[in-house]
């Protein structure tokens, strides 16, 4: 009970049928007025739609599983003879659908009331959408692109559970769920960058989605980028500007794994972090603003993205890692150190974590470790440059320049402000 005016709130159950009522009310309108736009004959209207909903939450209110599964069942049979005496004029099943889902979300309101109000509006917007989604799957979409949609879509769900997620080398170093995140993870930012093109153009797609994926990997953008540059030439500054844009997000990154393995040392390298991210933040722009005298580039098509891209660069990432490992067992832990540079070649981010959590416990002197960051960077924008020759002559000197400027902003700023 409410102690006080100020902490009055309605009682849960009152919520939730208003929640369950306002869905049912929501659907019901976008239904009755589709029908009456079709000239098809409408046997479930607004009415119709808020009591089935209110049906739903009040069955669930009730706490009774026979009272439910009753009303649960009255509401598929009604549905059902709804079907049989309007399928002449209108053979669709989406108000019928449309029913047995807005039943469902009056049922969830009782539980979750919150995400019962946000269904009911996914279900309104999915209606809502009918003529965009139809010219999309029947008119936008090729077959190759449902095709990469249902290759990353298996990738995603039903290969990457089912992989180990533990260390199966002999040097405990190579996690093939990890690995495969990563192949995933490169097909998603190409994908990324390929549905951005289409939805608001190359010029902007392209350095949107490198920001994006740059927090995700910015190697991996350097690569896709120069992959799309090399197949489409229309859309270099784009692509460069994208790769440029994705150091920004990685510099951000580097930030925040150091504020949680070793804030001291995120102190020292504040200004340098800050200097790396707006050096290329400005070589992004320049790129963004040679995009404006070029022709307007063609909507993409064919491939969202190429596995043997991603497998390859999944394969350099295993063999970089291998090799650290080989280095420590070989050499002992006092290489610890090089190794951990030398794996800034395959992610920057793990090694500068392990530099961080080293200078945390006192194994690794702070200057020491400001300094193995830097090495980390440059090893890794080496990697980048790597990475970016790949993507053709054109590509790698556009790019290159940003890229040499990133590592000349860190030592420059180190040297004077650190």
């Amino acid at each position: 009970m409410p102690q006080s005016l100020g902490e009055w709130a309605l009682p849960e159950e009152a919520a939730a049928i208003l929640v369950a009522l306002g869905a049912g009310l929501l659907v019901g309108v976008e239904r009755e007025r589709r029908m009456k736009a079709d000239k098809v004959p409408a046997a479930a209207g607004v009415r119709t739609f808020a009591i089935v909903s209110l049906l739903g939450v009040l069955g669930a209110l009730s706490h009774s599983y026979i009272v439910l599964a009753a009303v649960a069942f009255g509401v598929v049979v009604l549905t059902a003879l709804s079907y049989h005496r309007t399928r002449d004029g209108d053979p669709g099943l989406t108000s019928e659908v449309a029913l047995l889902a807005t039943f469902l979300t009056g049922v969830l309101a009782a539980s979750q009331p919150v995400l019962a109000a946000a269904a009911g509006v996914l279900i309104v917007v999915l209606l809502v959408t009918r003529g965009p989604l139809h010219t999309f799957a029947q008119a936008k979409l090729s077959d190759q692109e449902l095709q990469d949609a249902v290759l990353l879509a298996a990738a995603a769900i039903l290969v990457l559970p089912i992989l180990p997620d533990h260390p199966v080398d002999p040097w405990n170093v190579v996690n093939p769920r990890l690995v495969w995140k990563l192949t995933v993870l490169i097909m998603l930012v190409d994908a990324t960058g390929y549905v951005a093109q289409r939805l608001v153009g190359a010029r902007a797609g392209l350095p949107l989605s490198g920001l994006l994926g740059g927090f995700v990997s910015s190697t991996a953008v350097v690569a896709t980028m120069g992959k799309r540059a090399q197949a489409q030439p229309k859309v270099l500054s784009s692509a460069v500007a994208g790769a440029a844009l994705s150091q920004v997000a990685t510099v951000v990154q580097l930030a925040l794994v150091l504020a949680i393995s070793n804030m001291a040392l995120l102190e020292r390298l504040r200004w340098v972090l800050l200097a790396m991210g707006l050096t290329m933040a400005a070589y992004g722009a320049l790129m963004i603003r040679a995009t404006r005298g070029e022709p307007a580039p063609p909507p993409p098509s064919g491939r969202a993205f190429r596995l043997r891209t991603a497998l390859i660069f999944a394969t350099a990432f295993v063999l970089v890692m291998l090799l650290v490992a080989w280095l420590q067992r070989s050499f002992g832990p006092t290489w610890a150190l090089g190794g951990v540079v030398i794996g800034g070649f395959a992610d920057a981010h793990s090694t500068a974590a392990s530099v961080g959590s080293l200078a945390a416990q006192g194994q690794l002197p702070p200057d020491l470790a400001a300094i193995a960051i830097g090495l980390i960077v440059t090893t890794n924008t080496l990697s980048k440059l790597g990475f970016a020759r790949a993507g053709g002559g054109a590509y790698f000197l556009r790019l290159a320049p940003g890229l040499v400027l990133l590592v000349a902003a860190f030592w420059a700023s180190w040297w004077f402000l650190a």
